[in-house]
């Protein structure tokens, strides 16, 4: 993750993507809709590292139903991604979010 000057954070995994780039606050909840598919496991790898800095116990990622695509890579990135203890599929969203815990530190 880099820093532009002004502070804000931005998610960046190749050097052409700097003018595309997103700030994201780190809240509990990433809603993946603004981002491209291919982008994807780098802002979910990213934004886990992140809220775990931050003091989170649980976040909710909200990557839409679908066709179920974003849902199988969201997934596959938490299955694999040290920090993340357990996920779950978010009950309310029906298919459209998934929450995961993350371990204690």
């Amino acid at each position: 993750m880099r820093r532009n000057t002004s502070g804000d954070r931005y998610f960046i995994n190749r050097p052409e993507a700097l003018k595309l780039a997103h700030s994201v606050p780190i809240e509990g909840t990433l809603d993946l809709h603004p981002f491209e598919p291919r982008d994807i496991c780098t802002v979910v790898n990213e934004y886990v590292r992140e809220a775990y800095k931050a003091g989170f116990e649980e976040i909710r990622l909200i990557h839409g139903r679908g066709t179920g695509t974003q849902r199988g890579a969201v997934q596959a990135t938490l299955e694999q991604h040290p920090l993340v203890d357990t996920f779950r599929d978010a009950p309310e969203s029906h298919l459209g979010a998934t929450i995961a815990t993350l371990r204690e530190s």
